[in-house]
């Protein structure tokens, strides 16, 4: 059985689905790379849409190991990179799929703050603090509140589960502990996987008429995206990013932080701060990125960059200090949060891509081959929505997007 990444830490929810699959099979219709939000949403809907297909999904450790378990759970409207061609609501579909799949998401869209410290967002856009601004912190400078968006949070344990209880009821096979070491061009596309079983490790080639690469960060670790997201400019790539949760906090204090109403936030200008708050009444707070962000990558290779984030351990090194940073600052927002309990410190991947704008297109060395991922931190509603997209592409129903 996979084992969970333990070295980044441990989030404030659980997820409460394991896989049951014995053996892999020899040949599979879909086969599909990547356990988590994405993986899951395509291959129940390529099921659902047709059940004479066989779908295998693959995922190297546990389900919702990688961004999808370790996310904050902040839902947002658009891409990071803004409306896309095509791109059409993805708060409404997100909420139609959750809800045709029967997943519990401790859903919450009454939107999410914009917050800022000057008049000037990161894009060059003029922002301005609303008046009687509820969020009213220090972070560099005097933090407001400018907009409130289209957005809210779900809770990421029980949508990863919901999900793969889900695929599991529309038929997929579900493998964990199944890591895609090469993916051979061939006809059919070769699949080399090791997997272990009954505590022996195995190998086995699994052979597939149509592949989606759903592993996001990973997958560009593992090198499958040759031609597709090189480093650029800097800043493409795997990282790790950072998050805390906090004990409970009383009413007096929620409503003395500007939280009363409950909506999560993100700034427009930097230093980045992003925040939520918990069911139990406890707060998240997140920023932070190794190797920083603008650190240049060349032509090292992001494989040999994505090895070094899975051993990268957020209780020692640049990791540590970055969740250390992170917590400084927090206490240091509101006079109300230097004494907090602080219950969970963790990273998790994040892959960052040129212009933000997602990656969802045909391989380029095969066109039954689709590779979709490279949300650049905004994938929890996103990425359920384009994979049902990419479930109709992968059943020749639907065309792929043409985004820059």
């Amino acid at each position: 059985m996979a084992k969970s990444k333990n070295n980044w830490g441990k989030t404030p929810w659980k997820i409460s689905f394991r896989s049951k699959l014995e053996d892999l099979p020899v040949h599979v219709d879909v086969a599909i790379v990547g356990g988590g939000f994405t993986g899951l949403t395509a291959a129940t809907y390529v099921k659902r849409g047709d059940q004479r297909r066989s779908v295998l999904l693959l995922e190297a450790e546990r389900f919702g190991n990688g961004a999808s378990g370790r996310t904050g759970g902040m839902v947002l409207a658009e891409t990071a990179a803004g409306n896309l061609p095509a791109l059409g609501d993805v708060l409404v579909g997100y909420q139609e799929i959750l809800r045709e799949l029967g997943v519990q998401a401790e859903m919450d869209l009454r939107g999410a703050w914009e917050i800022a410290r000057g008049g000037q967002s990161m894009e060059g856009k003029r922002v301005a603090p609303i008046k009687n601004s509820p969020i009213d912190w220090s972070d560099s400078g005097r933090v407001r509140a400018v907009k409130v968006v289209p957005g809210g949070t779900v809770n990421p344990g029980k949508v990863v589960t919901g999900l793969a209880r889900a695929a599991a009821r529309a038929g997929v096979r579900l493998a964990e502990g199944a890591r895609v070491g090469r993916l051979e061009f061939r006809t059919p596309l070769r699949l080399h996987v090791e997997f272990m079983r009954r505590g022996k490790s195995l190998r086995r080639v699994v052979t597939a008429e149509r592949v989606l690469l759903a592993s996001n960060a990973g997958t560009v670790g593992e090198g499958v995206l040759d031609g597709i997201a090189e480093p650029n400019e800097g800043h493409a790539g795997p990282k790790l990013t950072f998050a805390l949760a906090t004990a409970p906090l009383a009413r007096k204090k929620i409503a003395a932080l500007g939280m009363k109403s409950g909506r999560p936030f993100y700034t427009v200008d930097l230093p980045y701060l992003w925040g939520r708050m918990l069911k139990n009444g406890g707060m998240i707070f997140g920023s932070g990125l190794v190797p920083a962000f603008g650190e240049a990558l060349g032509r090292r290779g992001t494989k040999q960059l994505w090895r070094g984030l899975e051993r990268e351990d957020t209780r020692r090194g640049e990791s540590a200090g970055r969740l250390a940073t992170l917590e400084k600052r927090v206490r240091q927002l509101h006079p109300i949060l230097k004494d907090i309990r602080v219950t969970h410190r963790w990273g998790g991947p994040i892959l960052l891509t040129k212009d933000f704008v997602p990656i969802f297109r045909a391989h380029a060395k095969s066109k039954k081959v689709i590779v979709l991922g490279g949300f650049s931190g905004h994938g929890v509603a996103q990425s359920v929505y384009l994979g049902r997209w990419a479930a109709a592409a992968l059943l020749g129903k639907r065309t792929l997007p043409k985004w820059a």
